[in-house]
């Protein structure tokens, strides 16, 4: 072999060494490439598997009640989202996001209670009803008895619509917080707008047969009695829950008696049926509401409920504020049909305060996150202020009456649902001037 070949095969060989070296090198610098984004990915995935909270809303997602139930799960999934948007809720390991799991009680005790079982299975801690103050009370008295039961997998009720007075009163639970204001609030509020209103003579009470119904009848009586006692009661009446497919026979009542008023608590279909018929017979008494604002009764009563209906509620479109448009702006962009247009603020605001307490006591903990609600402020995305009074687990928080006109009028900037007519303040009722003794005797667990 010549000097030139061994020197050419030299060559070959430093080359082929360098290659091999520059081969390794990129080979050692891929995989450990590899290696960190391997620990990036579990560092992320890691992050990503802190396990949901879930909150269990067991409502009437089916029969005669389902559009209520729809409508509570919308605005409760607002809530959840806007909560996931900032990361979740910060427990003690981390951020944690919250999941809605959506279960259907059909509008029964006995079905909710088969839920609430599933629920506990499920290991969730915390749970939500509120279209039935029966089944609230129901649910109450179940939690009750799993939470002495099994300590170790406790449950809280979060009430966001169940009004019965008693909830907060005698039947109190220190596993029990409602976000709604009770009956004897709400008809407070509307007895001081109707105490000026002084064309209204005679009234006629029209309520849903049930704790809640006959919650409303009692407190109209005595709020009556305390602003309004020159006004007659010309009628008290209960008719069967979900079931009347036909509101003209009590329309008929109504007109015969002579009332110049109808205090109804009705919601869901119940009311929506009531107004229709009332439009079509052609009934020009007012209508003092508890839910008239909502699911439909504006579009079913159209003119025939301008400057006639009158509603009470924690929040609504045209309460005013930059903060609240904003707020009611996002709800619209989310959702953005007609028939989806119902924002109940203190449903989202629920989930959010829920939020701040659990973040604050950096715990899932049922226990600990009732301890911290307990006496907690809220200033509520800063339009809604409120406060859990810790003695009964009542929220304490504005009220508004407000009637019904056309969008457009002075004071109705938006409608509801698409319907060409929207409610504008007539009184707004500060937090502090809604708030009402109690009789609630809690029982609170050492530990």
């Amino acid at each position: 072999m010549t000097s030139v070949s061994r020197q050419a095969i030299g060559m070959h060989a430093d080359v082929q060494a360098g290659m091999n070296a520059g081969t390794r090198a990129a080979r050692w610098l891929r995989a450990a490439a590899l290696t960190c984004l391997a620990c990036s990915l579990t560092l992320t995935a890691g992050a990503a598997e802190l396990a949901p909270v879930k909150l269990a809303l067991i409502e009437g997602m089916s029969g005669p009640f389902a559009n209520a139930g729809a409508m509570v799960e919308r605005n409760l999934r607002f809530g959840v989202e806007r909560v996931n948007a900032r990361g979740g809720v910060k427990l003690a390991d981390g951020m944690h996001p919250l999941q809605l799991v959506v279960l259907d009680g059909k509008g029964s005790s006995e079905a909710t209670l088969v839920q609430l079982r599933a629920a506990i299975d499920e290991k969730i801690g915390f749970v939500m009803q509120g279209n039935s103050s029966a089944v609230a009370a129901a649910l109450v008295g179940a939690i009750e008895r799993q939470n002495a039961r099994e300590p170790d997998r406790r449950v809280l009720f979060l009430n966001y619509s169940a009004d019965d007075p008693a909830l907060t009163n005698d039947a109190c639970s220190f596993w029990h917080f409602r976000f709604d204001a009770h009956a004897g609030m709400r008809m407070d509020a509307l007895a001081d707008a109707l105490k000026d209103d002084r064309a209204v003579k005679k009234v006629y009470l029209l309520n849903q047969d049930y704790s809640f119904g006959h919650d409303v009848s009692r407190e109209a009586q005595r709020a009556l009695k305390e602003r309004r006692p020159d006004i007659a009661i010309a009628g008290d009446e209960f008719h069967p829950i979900g079931r009347v497919k036909d509101f003209a026979p009590y329309v008929a009542k109504i007109r015969a008696s002579g009332a110049d008023a109808v205090i109804t608590g009705n919601w869901g279909n119940d009311l929506t049926l009531l107004v229709k018929a009332a439009r079509e017979q052609g009934l020009e008494t007012k209508f003092y509401t508890f839910y008239g604002n909502s699911l439909g009764a504006p579009a079913a009563l159209g003119d025939a409920g301008v400057k006639r209906v009158i509603a009470v509620a924690d929040w609504h479109p045209n309460a005013g504020g930059a903060a609240s448009d904003a707020y009611y702006r996002d709800f619209r962009t989310r959702y953005p049909a007609a028939a989806d247009d119902y924002l109940v603020a203190r449903m989202p605001l629920m989930i959010e305060m829920l939020a701040a307490a659990m973040s604050r006591a950096a715990s899932a903990d049922p226990l600990a996150v009732a301890r911290t609600l307990e006496g907690m402020k809220f200033d509520g995305e800063s339009f809604h202020p409120s406060t859990m009074r810790a003695e009964d687990h009542q929220l304490i928080q504005p009220l508004y009456v407000m009637e019904m006109d056309k969008a457009g009028s002075p004071g109705v900037k938006f409608d509801n649902e698409g319907s060409g007519y929207g409610f504008r303040t007539l009184l707004p009722v500060a937090a502090d001037k809604t708030i009402q003794p109690t009789t609630c005797k809690m029982a609170r667990p050492a530990r």
